[in-house]
């Protein structure tokens, strides 16, 4: 999915939609320090694992893991995540839950146990994904130069940007226009292919003009979902769109 780079794609559904998630990913870091288990912690911090993983593996996979120990690692290192304590160093002054994640799985595979303990296959799985699906995408990237950490901040953005189409997706959905949604999605992901608005109007049953204003209205949800989305992995909300620029700068890499 390509962005738009005035700020990135963009979004529709009117500003009063309601949002999907109502507790940030940065509050819920926060509010699991210590074992702490606030309403849904644990639930809300297992969305962050399904979210965030690939990432992850991805490193795992830049810095010369073979498929297996990159998935032992990745598992083993969110299970660490979400084990009482783990997150008892994090403060919200420290600024970006990208950061502290990277750092954080770059400690974890440097220290010699965790390494052990992620390679006693078959427990502790805390995300359920199919490796060799993981392994296909990551053979599918291309074979270039990016570090293993531009290659994280890379997959990060792509997931993020996943992360916000899903949310619009679901808010179209409940407002019973998900067919709306799927004609117009390409207006969003720059599909080269998508129909021209005259054909997605008749389709619609709608006219060229009302088309279009829909379009608009589309992305510029999208963008507010998307700069709520990266808010909530920021300590800070003035840091937004420093991160926007991160972001999109990791995805042109």
């Amino acid at each position: 999915m390509s962005p738009d780079t005035s700020r990135t794609a963009s979004a529709g559904q009117p500003p009063e939609a309601p949002r999907v998630f109502c507790t940030t990913r940065w509050s819920v870091v926060l509010s699991a320090r210590g074992g702490a288990e606030g309403a849904g912690t644990g639930e809300a911090l297992g969305e962050l694992c399904r979210i965030y993983w690939y990432p992850l593996y991805g490193y795992a996979r830049r810095c010369g893991r073979p498929p297996h120990d990159a998935e032992d690692l990745t598992q083993a290192f969110l299970a660490h995540l979400l084990r009482p304590g783990a997150l008892d160093g994090v403060r919200r002054e420290k600024g970006r839950f990208r950061s502290f994640l990277l750092a954080s799985m770059r400690n974890f595979m440097a220290d010699e146990h965790s390494r052990a303990a992620a390679q006693k296959r078959g427990g502790g799985r805390v995300v359920s994904f199919d490796a060799m699906s993981a392994e296909s995408r990551f053979a599918a990237e291309p074979r270039d130069t990016r570090t293993p950490e531009r290659e994280f901040d890379r997959q990060w953005a792509l997931g993020l940007l996943d992360e916000v189409l899903r949310r619009l997706e679901a808010e179209y959905a409940a407002e019973g226009q998900g067919a709306q949604f799927d004609a117009l999605r390409s207006a969003l992901t720059g599909d080269a292919s998508a129909a021209p608005y005259a054909d997605l109007a008749a389709t619609l049953g709608s006219t060229e003009g009302a088309l279009r204003v829909a379009v608009h209205r589309m992305r510029r949800r999208y963008r507010r979902l998307l700069r709520d989305e990266v808010a909530g992995t920021l300590a800070r909300p003035e840091d937004v769109d420093d991160e926007l620029r991160c972001l999109l700068e990791a995805l042109a890499s």
